[in-house]
């Protein structure tokens, strides 16, 4: 029993201190984004990498989501009588939750572990390192930058998702189950709102890119300069990204839509 409690305490203390350094480490680059827009090039080739290069997979997975909501949705609605308002459901499902929420698990997937791969192996080829001997600071260099791109590209990608979505919607329900075209789209517009709907799902994608990019690129700096310390890293960022995504999105939905 006492061991037990003893590696609970250590656990504890040390998920307290990796907190700790986080929160550090956050502050240390939000000091250097104002540097970031001194040097737009940096900045644009970072938003190809980790924005334009996740656009197959976004759109990809957009559309196919939208078609199963839609086909899914219909075969619900139909039981009621209520096949017109296939597109509002579709409409709200993507703009409200699956769209931020599956947008920032993709690009944890993809852009967030190729970033903490990234630095991860600047730091063991000891890069990082050789920046500091130059007088360069790293965080401003190389982390500050990857920061900005991924919290402009996140809410970026969620739209692009979320409108992909919507059309994949329009193509099972009005082509293939023969919904009213004119139904699909006047509902949808008629019954969301731009700022109970649209604008809250815009501020749910910026705080899942804010805490995915925050987490890929701690996990990348502070990972051990090894192989073996890399990799465990990067499998670190997605299971933390995605843990800290839903538990995000129960909370944001709590205060938004709910009566909290």
């Amino acid at each position: 029993m006492l061991n037990i409690l003893t590696k609970l305490g250590k656990n504890t203390r040390c998920s307290f201190n990796k907190l700790g350094k986080s929160g550090f480490f956050l502050g240390q680059v939000l000091i250097g984004v104002g540097d970031v827009f001194l040097r737009p090039r940096l900045l644009s080739k970072q938003l190809y990498s980790v924005g334009v290069l996740s656009f197959l997979i976004i759109t990809v997975s957009g559309l196919f989501i939208g078609m199963v909501l839609s086909l899914q949705g219909y075969y619900i609605l139909s039981s009621f009588g209520a096949e017109e308002a296939l597109g509002v459901m579709v409409a709200a499902s993507l703009v409200r939750e699956l769209g931020p929420v599956v947008t920032a698990l993709l690009f944890a997937g993809r852009a967030g572990s190729a970033l903490t791969a990234e630095i991860g192996l600047m730091k063991a080829t000891e890069q990082l390192s050789g920046m500091e001997m130059m007088a360069i600071d790293p965080i401003k260099r190389i982390v500050a930058p990857r920061f900005v791109a991924g919290l402009i590209s996140v809410p970026l990608l969620t739209m692009l998702f979320s409108a992909i979505g919507i059309i994949g919607g329009h193509l099972v329900g009005v082509g293939m189950l023969g919904v009213d075209e004119g139904s699909y789209w006047m509902q949808m517009q008629s019954s969301l709102d731009f700022y109970d709907d649209i604008l809250n799902g815009v501020i749910k994608s910026l705080v899942f890119g804010f805490v995915v990019t925050w987490i890929a690129l701690y996990e990348g700096y502070s990972a051990v300069p090894t192989s073996e310390g890399v990799s465990g890293a990067t499998t670190r960022t997605v299971v933390n990204s995605a843990f800290a995504t839903l538990g995000l999105d129960f909370i944001l939905t709590a205060l938004m839509f709910g009566d909290i």
